[in-house]
């Protein structure tokens, strides 16, 4: 039985920093990619209900009653109810450290484990089990291995000529034989079903598998305790965050912006974009909430990725790279998928990669700003640093007057988008700062005039008086979601009359019904019509810091209720129906969602429970 895609993002995910799943309300596997995050998928119905395989979960006489995450963890459980009984269905992906402390083991494995427990009376089920390896682009044959194992294969030649084989394997305690043809299994013990991109060479048994479980959850339970939040949205921000650990590599640090690749901003239309990457323009953001909630760790292994991964002098800084540091994310489009709903195409690597975007140069100079005030470094490390620094501000020097892309990406004419220039200023000013800190003050001295000349071309190039706004990019009365970030990175002050008029201009103009547009003009698809999950989360806090606080908890509480039934954002919001729309779960929504509960609960007097 083919499933159907579901008609809204009510999807769970279980991840463990190497790879991830989505699973739907049916307990319905629908996405997952092995080994790692960017590998080829084994399960895509999401994608391509017919090529792009999935592994269900049924109840003979029965349903699924209802869903949700283990406490405090990232353990999904799908309870089912019917005639015979009931039973559960435990997913998760193993995560545990051998030294007893949670966040101290990076080598996890590209394991899904399905534990199905029997709660009451004989109930009976079915496995659909149904991989279609590598995007489905080939024919994938599913063969009992052993007694109680399943090998799945596929291979083929794809059209750039490379060969493709890729392989693997289903462990379980039920009978191969009877998965393999579709047939009923009795539930009178607890069973397990193991999918996993190796061969094993400690097969797994029940008692091996209830080990794993107890451990993921022991890890989860530790690394929750440790989070801290505020009583308000205590619930709220410990989802994101888990969410959050689930999609920071593991065996490098990177933070990926979603787990997944093609899903659409809009139903229909061509929006649709692989996510599996790690975005430079994420760092700050991550950085600055990772420590707030008491993760230092996740936030240095992030920075160090980022240091080892940003080019020193010649080579051009880069938007977004590989999760392992990848510069080249060569764009392919899969014509043999569907897509989402019908809304092809589905893409493999991002074009974008090679775009020249100069809001980077002020996000990585503000990483590295910020880790020097966290973090004591060695005489070495400063000096890789300093010269990091130096050729930051040398880029933007040269560059800082030309036009680029922009913050969203455009693929059609470059302009001289403000939010670009804004961030030059940032890079500037960051690294004067860190100058300082270094006792380099002759360099900071002589980096006082370009800073100062950056913000007077701002501010008489990016005001509107007519809009009585900043606006998208110099010459055009367009807002820009964006632009509400221009006080949190310190170029203007909260209070500032034109900061201010900017925010309640794109209040009237960006907003509806209180979800943000990113901008409303034309871009490369035609005008935007989606609103931007983080964008409305930015609103929410400039709302907050210039005084309509009451406004933007309105605003908050209302966009907390618009999340799926497991606490979960895509990158997009539908206007009419609030169904989420884009890769999903977004890494920025999230991090948005914690910065703004962070910000509101002050007002409660209940900023942080300490871990």
């Amino acid at each position: 039985m083919t499933h159907a895609n579901s008609d809204n993002y009510n999807y769970g995910i279980i991840g463990n920093g190497r790879t991830c799943a989505l699973i739907d309300t049916d307990a319905t596997i629908v996405y997952c990619c092995m080994p790692d995050f960017d590998s080829g998928t084994i399960f895509a119905s999401i994608l391509d209900p017919d090529i792009g395989g999935e592994m269900g979960i049924s109840m003979i006489g029965g349903e699924p009653v209802s869903q949700e995450y283990e406490r405090n963890t990232g353990i999904l459980v799908t309870r089912f109810k019917g005639d015979d009984g009931e039973f559960e269905v435990i997913d998760f992906m193993p995560r545990y450290s051998w030294d007893g402390r949670a966040g101290t083991n990076h080598d996890v494995s590209s394991d899904v484990i399905r534990v199905i427990n029997p709660l009451s009376g004989s109930p009976r089920m079915k496995v659909n089990y149904n991989p279609r390896l590598e995007y489905g682009r080939f024919d994938t044959e599913s063969h009992p291995f052993g007694d109680s194992r399943i090998k799945s294969t596929t291979s083929g030649q794809r059209k750039d000529g490379h060969a493709v084989y890729e392989s693997c394997y289903l462990y379980t305690d039920l009978d191969c034989d009877t998965i393999i043809a579709g047939g009923e299994h009795s539930l009178d013990q607890q069973v397990y079903l193991l999918v996993s991109y190796n061969d094993k060479v400690m097969p797994p048994d029940a008692d091996l598998v209830e080990l794993m479980l107890q451990r993921t959850r022991s890890y989860w339970l530790l690394w929750a305790a440790r989070t801290h939040r505020c009583e308000r949205y205590s619930a709220e921000i410990l989802r994101s965050a888990i969410t959050l650990k689930m999609l920071q590599f593991s065996p490098t640090g990177a933070v990926l912006a979603a787990g997944t690749t093609s899903l659409p901003e809009t139903i229909g239309e061509e929006r649709n974009w692989d996510y599996r990457f790690c975005w430079i323009r994420d760092g700050s953001m991550t950085v600055s909430v990772l420590r707030h909630l008491g993760h230092p760790l996740m936030a240095e292994r992030f920075i160090d990725w980022v240091m080892k991964t940003v080019p020193t002098k010649d080579d051009a800084l880069q938007i977004m790279y590989g999760i392992r540091g990848e510069k080249k994310l060569t764009e392919e489009e899969l014509d043999h998928m569907s897509g989402y709903h019908g809304s092809g195409p589905v893409r493999v690597g991002n074009a974008a990669y090679h775009q020249m975007q100069h809001d980077i140069y002020g996000i990585l100079m503000d990483v590295i700003h910020q880790d020097l005030e966290a973090r004591k470094r060695t005489p070495e490390t400063l000096d890789r640093i300093w010269t990091r620094v130096r050729s930051i501000v040398k880029t933007v020097s040269e560059y800082w007057q030309e036009p680029d892309r922009g913050i969203w990406e455009i693929r059609g004419e470059a302009r001289h988008f403000v939010f670009s220039k804004v961030l030059c200023w940032v890079a500037v000013d960051r690294a004067i700062k860190v100058a300082r800190m270094l006792d380099k003050d002759t360099w900071a001295d002589n980096h006082e005039a370009l800073l100062a000349a950056i913000k007077d071309d701002i501010m008489e190039k990016g005001w509107n008086e007519k809009k009585q706004a900043f606006t998208q990019a110099y010459g055009s009365e367009d807002l820009d979601s964006s632009n509400l970030l221009m006080a949190e990175y310190g170029f203007i002050d909260y209070k500032h009359p034109k900061f201010v008029s900017t925010v309640e201009k794109s209040d009237e103009d960006l907003c509806r019904g209180g979800l943000m547009y990113r901008y409303r003009n034309q871009d490369d698809f035609g005008e935007p019509s989606s609103a931007f999950t983080v964008c409305s989360f930015w609103m929410v806090k400039a709302l907050a810091k210039i005084g309509k606080r009451k406004e933007a908890r309105k605003r908050f509480e209302t966009l907390l209720s618009y999340a799926n039934p497991k606490g979960l954002y895509g990158e997009d919001l539908d206007f009419e129906s609030k169904r989420h729309l884009g890769n999903f779960p977004q890494a920025y929504s999230h991090l948005a969602l914690i910065d703004c509960a962070l910000e509101l609960a002050e007002d409660c007097g209940d900023y942080l429970i300490e871990a």
